[in-house]
């Protein structure tokens, strides 16, 4: 036996199950259900997904596809222009999948992040015939090690029919160890999850795996795709300074240590480089309770700002990605990768205190956020945990850049034209220009200082004006029902939320 292949598949009844990619997609048949590994363009089934879209030219293919987040590498893309998609859940960032669910040829849920393992392990959901997990490893006594992800890879593994393991020999092999797999049970008959502290071990470093339902491993050398970020630009720098200044309050007021609390924020380029603010701030030695560990997270290892991190994937830019895996033992003790209804699960939340810093698609003048649909209508990419960390956070911030399309776009409008997070789970907004901490206020006290401290300038007035005559209608929130969506209208319209009055002001 090769040595390489004895230590990838330490498990000697399951080295004999080499196959290729091709024969492993040889057995995924039309209308199956496939759970893949993959979380935020980290950890993903690779091999096996392209082979069955090399497939699907032949023949007629269509599989319901559950993932634990995005997935890198082209995945989603090749599968929708493929048309093998039927379902898709419970989130993804494509943008030709994005057009192929709106157009209603791909079936989309969009699920909180958390609930997905439940609604698997309950048999609420379809049965998942496949699941197909990247790791780096198998283990003698038959574990599975994953790779940069975990997401709902163990609930996948637990209750699929059959799995495919995909051997990444291009996946650092160091990440054997920093990974912490903790199966929480059936829902009434399980005990409290014993998770104190960010960089609590509670579980086992690899899925305990039933081996007769391993029918195939594929070796694999693909590295993940590199994330998408964009460095910090003015306005997130503006944001992130915003962000700072309240949580400088948080503790003058007691209510936060220097070492704040443990921080959550979501993927994107905004909330990468709000973290970055923290570099060259007084806060010190904090940790990181989150999903994806994105670069402004190493980098804030590396300065000596962040003690510990949880997530459950890593996800980083081309170079980070060559500087943090070609060293990851100096991170060994400073990290931890946990399933997603783990690290997003509301009794964790609640229990540590987070502060979660996640981001808008747009807010209204009350604090409602939509996350998701562009005009009330369109999808964007999903809710993906940012619900998990709202409803539970200690602090739950949303940030956005007051304005999009070069203006023509308001992120904060008169009501949002779909409501992701209420008004009941948002504590700050931050934009650019300020931001508004509605903790302890009415409807008609938010209004004014989401106007004045977040709304961008030249929006202002038309703010005003309707909050103004809503005012004169009553209500404990009030509306101007047949002006509440005019905003969404006039773009759809003329090509941008200002009315002409206000556009001459603005030029003027």
């Amino acid at each position: 036996m090769d040595k390489h292949i004895s230590e990838l598949i330490g498990h000697s009844r399951l080295r004999d199950r080499i196959v290729t990619a091709e024969t492993a997609a040889s057995w995924i048949k039309n209308g199956m259900t496939l759970g893949l590994s993959g979380f935020t363009r980290a950890g993903d089934a690779k091999a096996v997904p392209f082979a069955l879209i090399e497939k699907a030219k032949q023949q007629h293919l269509k599989v319901n596809v559950y993932t634990g987040a995005s997935l890198g590498s082209d995945v989603d893309k090749m599968m929708a222009e493929a048309g093998i998609v039927n379902k898709r859940l419970p989130f993804q960032a494509d943008s030709f999948m994005r057009k192929k669910i709106n157009e209603g040829e791909i079936l989309f849920i969009d699920q909180h992040l958390s609930h997905t393992a439940e609604l698997v392990r309950s048999d609420v959901l379809n049965p998942i015939d496949f699941a197909i997990v990247e790791a780096v490893s198998i283990t003698e006594d038959g574990m599975i090690i994953p790779s940069t992800s975990v997401g709902n890879s163990s609930i996948f593994v637990k209750k699929a029919r059959h799995i495919i393991v995909e051997l990444n020999t291009a996946q650092p092999k160091e990440l054997k160890g920093l990974h912490d797999i903790y199966e929480v049970g059936k829902q009434g008959e399980r005990e409290p999850i014993p998770l104190t502290k960010v960089d609590d071990r509670i579980g086992t470093i690899g899925i305990p795996v039933d081996e007769d339902k391993i029918i195939g491993i594929v070796l694999t050398n693909q590295f993940d795709s590199p994330s998408t970020i964009v460095p910090p630009d003015a306005e997130t720098s503006a944001i992130a300074n915003h962000l700072i200044h309240f949580l400088r309050k948080e503790v003058a007021a007691g209510r936060l240590s220097e070492h704040l609390a443990p921080l959550q924020a979501g993927i994107g380029s905004v909330a990468n480089a709000v973290l970055y603010g923290l570099l060259n701030s007084e806060f010190s030695n904090l940790e990181v309770y989150s999903e994806v560990l994105q670069d402004a997270v190493f980098d804030l290892i590396d300065a000596g700002k962040v003690r510990f991190a949880s997530g459950c994937s890593i996800t980083l830019s081309q170079n980070k990605m060559k500087e943090v895996y070609s060293n990851l033992d100096a991170y060994r003790d400073k990290l931890i990768l946990r399933p997603q209804e783990i690290s997003n699960h509301p009794e964790i939340v609640r229990r540590l205190g987070l502060i979660s810093i996640n981001t808008a698609l747009e807010a209204d003048i009350y604090g409602n956020i939509n996350s998701t649909h562009v005009r009330g209508t369109n999808m964007m990419n999903g809710i993906g945990g940012s619900g998990d960390f709202a409803r539970n956070a200690r602090l739950t911030i949303f940030v956005t850049k007051s304005v999009a399309k070069n203006g023509a776009i308001s992120s904060i409008v008169p009501f949002v034209s779909h409501v992701d997070h209420t008004e009941h789970d948002v504590d700050v907004i931050i934009t650019e220009y300020g931001y508004a901490d509605l903790r302890g206020l009415a409807p008609i006290e938010r209004a004014p200082l989401i106007i004045e401290n977040c709304a961008h300038p030249d929006y202002r007035p038309q703010l005003r004006e309707y909050f103004k005559e809503a005012l004169k209608r009553g209500g404990q929130t009030p509306h101007v029902l047949e002006k509440a969506f005019s905003w969404h209208v006039n773009y759809e319209k003329y090509g941008t939320m200002m009315e002409p009055k206000y556009q001459l002001q603005t030029q003027e």
